[in-house]
């Protein structure tokens, strides 16, 4: 027994006294609790397409004369937000179609890989799942498959995307990749004029966001509150039709969102919960691009929309008082020309095509941008934003930051800024409130994302390309 005590004193001196010990934190420190990593001067990437908000206070609210007396109205308060990046125009069908596509391709490939099982032979076989191909199987990757996967994103089944998709029906490479790839068309029997088209109906996006508010409240943080959707992404065109009865919009209906002479129009017929899924896909499309780097680049801020008080704010375009976007309280320039896409009298949508005026949507870019550099905060289309609608929100949000996020996605009103195409010029004011249920798709409502920018960010860092 004494012998065995000595033997773990001595032990206990040889660890202790050992020339070769450390201390816990940086080595060289004496002890002293240092940080290991240096401090650096974080640069904000300017993402593609934004613009950078610097925050700022500003008086929330319609500050004008309120000729319908709405109780959209309320009390003026002053606010403040931080800074963010914002897209300088509206999301355009060109952008959105990238979504759809990608949704498409996506299922596509999914299918193909489940039927390419093991990925031996050719054809089908080339689009099996990446961890079933020959060399590209990660330790990780055998260990999540021996456990049988797990709930959500399975890193065992990714995705072979160099692969190419055939939708000519000439290249397909076997029957057993026709089946799968005729599967995404509409049955023949529910075909109109016999043609061959994809089934929106199976344009489904599947994503998960975690209600972050909730857990809070309840001060706890688990699966519990992690939400999944899937939602059907392709825009509704119906609405040029079921939005005016009595009116001839069958052009519109066929061709406005997947013709390319439409691309740089403005994408309506979105609900609120399709926008909040492109924000995801978004983020997703730019996580996934920072994973691939062998560097590693710093976890992007993730896309969403603007809260109502960040919209109206940049809408102001860093003005006092900017009754529209531009400033002034006139919707003509000095020549008389129209400063925003809109319904300049009654009856008439297109008084004079030298001033400007446009029958229905515009392309983007087409009117002048605010002193922030966005384009059609005015007109054009009105706009989703994060925040539910109540006639009470100015009395009781913060003044920092104001926003009702935790109540976002549960309430059926949802915010909707900046006016439209058909709307009269009193309704594209900076400060004038509407709404919709967040389940309608409308012929003049779009959207446009936005991304934090960190507060500890020393400045915003210009892109390259």
């Amino acid at each position: 027994m004494r012998r065995t005590f000595l033997l773990v004193m001595s032990a206990f001196v040889i660890v202790s006294c050992s020339k070769g010990s450390r201390s816990a934190g940086k080595p060289g420190s004496r002890g002293e609790l240092i940080a290991a990593e240096k401090s650096k001067s974080f640069l904000a990437e300017r993402p593609y397409g934004m613009v950078a908000i610097p925050g700022g206070s500003f008086v929330m609210g319609n500050a004008d004369q309120d000729m319908t007396d709405t109780p959209e109205k309320a009390m003026l308060k002053t606010v403040t937000v931080s800074s963010f990046f914002m897209d300088e125009t509206e999301v355009t069908n060109g952008e959105y179609r990238v979504f759809v596509k990608y949704v498409r391709d996506s299922i596509a490939r999914t299918l193909l890989a489940e039927a390419a099982g093991d990925g031996s032979g050719t054809g089908i076989g080339n689009y099996a799942y990446l961890s079933k191909k020959s060399g590209n199987a990660t330790p990780y990757d055998e260990f999540i498959e021996s456990h049988g996967g797990r709930d959500g994103y399975d890193q065992s089944k990714r995705l072979d995307w160099s692969e190419p998709l055939y939708w000519n029906t000439s290249q397909y490479p076997d029957v057993q990749y026709a089946e799968i790839m005729e599967s995404m068309y509409i049955p023949k029997a529910e075909r109109i004029n016999n043609e061959r088209v994809i089934d929106a109906r199976k344009l489904r996006y599947a994503y998960e966001w975690e209600d972050i508010e909730s857990a809070v409240k309840n001060r706890e943080r688990n699966i519990s509150y992690l939400k999944k959707e899937s939602i059907a992404v392709y825009p509704d065109t119906t609405v040029w039709l079921r939005d005016f009865n009595y009116a001839y919009n069958e052009p519109l209906f066929n061709q406005y969102f997947w013709h390319s002479a439409y691309s740089n129009y403005p994408v309506v017929g979105v609900t609120w919960d399709q926008a909040r899924a492109y924000c995801n896909f978004k983020s997703k499309l730019k996580s996934d691009y920072n994973e691939s780097l062998k560097k590693k680049k710093q976890k992007p801020m993730n896309f969403r929309l603007p809260t109502e008080a960040e919209w109206e704010y940049a809408a102001k375009g860093g003005r006092a008082n900017a009754t529209y976007p531009w400033g002034g309280p006139y919707l003509v320039d000095d020549r008389g020309c129209y400063l925003a896409n809109f319904k300049p009298k009654r009856g008439n949508y297109i008084e004079d095509e030298k001033k400007g005026t446009y029958m229905y949507t515009a392309p983007v870019k087409k009117f002048g941008r605010n002193d922030f550099g966005l384009y059609d905060m005015a007109g054009n289309v009105a706009e989703w934003t994060e925040s539910p609608y109540n006639n009470a929100t100015y009395q009781f949000s913060s003044t920092l930051n104001p926003s009702l996020s935790n109540q976002a996605y549960r309430e059926v009103k949802k915010s909707v800024r900046g006016g439209s195409w058909k709307d009269v010029g009193y309704l594209l004011m900076t400060g004038n409130r509407d709404w919709e249920r967040k389940d309608s798709a409308r012929s003049y409502i779009g959207f446009r994302t936005v991304q934090d920018i960190p507060e500890g960010s020393a400045k915003f860092k210009k892109r390259t390309n």
